[in-house]
């Protein structure tokens, strides 16, 4: 996949990202839940920690912490776009997960917190509160492992002398 397709699907997601947010913020006030089914509603919320809100409790060290880490890691997934633009479901991985970086580092430098507002449930247990950003970062993870299986499926074939489901003759 050529980085430029790359890069669009990773601004995609960042543009979508950004304008839910911007949508919640100046449609909610915080903590307001608007119920929309059985096991969903819609509540505006920030996010001053990581996933799960770890270091949420912190004095505010996270917030740098953790915006250099996700601009290390957007970094660095740029450049493995632009060295692996061969393996397709691989770089579609990553940039769903560029994406949604970039999308909750935004939110950390320009207003300390990420805002959250996907509320699901079942009876009185609630799934921490997440955002589009989350959510591709969770699709691109799970399409990464994916392709590590069919990635270590093609490797392990090669290893035992078949390729394309064909035995070799000769021996490794």
């Amino acid at each position: 996949m050529k980085l430029y397709y790359s890069l669009s699907i990773a601004l995609i997601v960042l543009t979508l990202d950004l304008a839910t947010k911007y949508w919640v913020q100046t449609s909610m006030v915080y903590g307001q839940q608007i119920p929309v089914t059985d096991f969903f509603n819609l509540v505006l919320t920030y996010n001053t920690g990581a996933a799960f809100s770890i270091l949420s409790e912190a004095s505010g060290w996270q917030r740098w912490f953790l915006s250099a880490i996700a601009a290390g890691a957007s970094i660095i997934i740029i450049y493995m776009l632009n060295k692996y633009k061969t393996e397709q479901l691989f770089c579609l991985s990553l940039s769903l997960i560029l994406g949604g970086a970039i999308g909750n580092l935004w939110d950390r430098i320009t207003l300390g917190y990420v805002v959250d507002f996907l509320d699901f449930y079942i009876g009185e247990y609630h799934w921490p509160a997440f955002n589009i950003a989350d959510s591709a970062i969770f699709v691109g993870a799970a399409l990464l492992i994916i392709d590590s299986f069919y990635n270590k499926k093609s490797t392990s074939e090669e290893i035992n002398g078949k390729s394309d489901g064909k035995e070799k003759t000769e021996k490794l």
